[in-house]
């Protein structure tokens, strides 16, 4: 097999199993048919944050004895079977608390292990161009799920994108005979986040990025994974906002990547922020008007669909020396955490608050990245300008 269809066949099987997480911001939609609730969003994404931090922290045992591909094929199987169980519900209870388990460890596999086994046939020339574009096609399966629904059906939605989950699956296992021989550098995860590890990264520069990406992330997921209920409250159209992220998103990585390599990127990320938050409130604020919803959707999109791999890359830049791998994967954790853990937060803001609630912390969240961003982008100003680094920062 070439290069170029082990790239052909990865990256389509990318995009249609990233539909899967673009899938949990229906699942208000969906419960509510069987009865269930925010908080029981919440609740559900809280078992699939436990599962998928599992993930995360013994994933380096994993694959030394099962390689890469092994796992990312099972992500199909497991993402495949979570859906199923999610669509086949017809109450609350136990089935779906087991969907939601299945959806951590396969999201979870996938997450980590695309870009690893995509880094392992790539030359360092070639990495910001295909990382792009990994990228791209992850952006756009997440949202391609919600607007599958929108045209199918939810139900139907969860079924077909089970269905393209096995055929992802399958398309990972095609492929796995070619890594060996197209591998050209090692990516392996390590096994050893242990806690003196964990504590080392968070003394270190990158804490910030770490907590940054974890409150970006929190954010995000107020945002999509209650957005149909905000759109059904307001008279308006969900898939709206879904499309019209996703475009922003994808447009302005591809027109912004520079901005990583900046001399100042923390303060791109503060003004990021700074859009990001602005939208939050215009949702906030706005009632039922379709053209300010789409502004609002479109601000949120560049906000933080542009911040986030300059906030990676950041993680990266700021860590200690042999501290890399860890460091990315407390980073992970941290997006994890938010993306699953926070609305087991916000379901329960809602049925307290309502939505407007939520709103408000979620803009207070992101009002706090952009004060870390503006604060470090200060202090490497003063230190630009001849005072010691601080190494603490």
């Amino acid at each position: 097999m070439t290069f170029r269809k082990f790239i052909c066949i990865l990256l389509p099987a990318c995009l249609f199993q990233s539909a899967t997480y673009g899938l949990t911001f229906l699942l208000p939609d969906l419960f509510a048919q069987i009865g269930g609730t925010a908080a029981d969003v919440g609740t559900t994404l809280g078992v699939a944050a436990l599962t998928t931090l599992s993930v995360v922290l013994f994933l380096g045992e994993v694959t030394k004895r099962a390689g890469v591909m092994v796992p990312l094929s099972v992500s199909g199987i497991l993402c495949a079977t979570s859906l199923a169980l999610f669509a086949s519900a017809t109450s609350m209870g136990l089935l779906v608390l087991v969907a939601g388990a299945l959806l951590g460890l396969g999201w979870g596999l996938f997450y980590v292990l695309g870009p690893i086994v995509l880094a392992q046939v790539l030359r360092p020339d070639q990495r910001v161009t295909y990382f792009t574009w990994l990228s791209a096609f992850v952006m756009a399966g997440i949202g391609m799920g919600p607007i599958s629904g929108y045209i199918l059906g939810v139900t139907s939605a969860f079924y077909t994108v089970s269905v393209l989950c096995l055929v992802c699956g399958a398309a990972f296992g095609w492929i796995a005979p070619a890594l060996d021989r197209l591998r050209v550098g090692q990516a392996d995860v390590e096994n050893d986040l242990s806690l003196r590890n964990a504590l080392r990264v968070m003394r270190s520069p990158a804490w910030r990025p770490i907590v940054m990406v974890g409150l970006g992330a929190s954010v995000f997921a107020a945002l999509s994974n209650f957005q149909t209920i905000y759109a059904d409250k307001a008279g308006l159209s969900y898939a709206v906002f879904f499309l019209v992220y996703t475009v922003t998103v994808i447009a302005g990585r591809f027109a912004m990547a520079h901005l990583i390599g900046t001399r100042a990127p923390y303060g791109v990320i503060a003004i990021l922020m700074g859009v990001m938050t602005v939208s939050v409130l215009v949702f906030l604020a706005q009632s039922s008007n379709t053209f300010v919803y789409l502004i609002a959707s479109g601000l949120f999109g560049i906000g933080y669909g542009i911040a986030y791999p300059i906030v990676k890359a950041m993680a990266a830049n700021d860590a200690w020396p042999g501290m890399t791998a860890a460091t990315l994967q407390m980073f992970g954790l941290a997006y994890f955490i938010g993306v699953f853990g926070f609305p087991f937060v916000a379901g329960g803001l809602i049925e307290r608050h309502g939505v407007s609630g939520l709103l408000i912390l979620a803009a207070m969240l992101s009002a706090m990245e952009g004060c870390l961003a503006f604060s470090r982008w200060r202090q490497d100003s003063t230190n630009a300008h001849g005072r010691k680094p601080d190494r603490r920062s």
